[in-house]
């Protein structure tokens, strides 16, 4: 049983040298720092890059055995303030 989780982003050194957005990784863990999930950002290069921030994604959750528990998936939205009925969301 989970009682709480702590994500960590794994930073990648072609994303920290370059500034070139790359696939977003993502470790799931435990309050014992044991790693229960994985999550992997599903996007092609040139939205990452043109996107930025904004981008739509999909996220795959997998469990420590590679099967998939849950998928996240988040549309491309306008994120100004001048159009607040469309909102990010996941």
């Amino acid at each position: 049983q989970i009682d709480q989780i702590l994500i960590h982003q794994q930073i990648e050194l072609l994303e920290i040298l370059t500034g070139f957005e790359t696939k977003n990784k993502y470790e799931i863990k435990n309050t014992l720092g044991q790693r229960v999930y994985f999550a992997a950002e599903d996007t092609d290069c040139c939205t990452r890059n043109c996107c930025g921030p904004s981008r739509p994604f999909t996220i795959h959750i997998t469990d420590n055995l590679g099967h998939e528990v849950i998928t996240l998936e988040r549309p491309l939205r306008c994120s100004s303030c001048c159009f607040p009925c469309c909102l990010q969301e996941v």
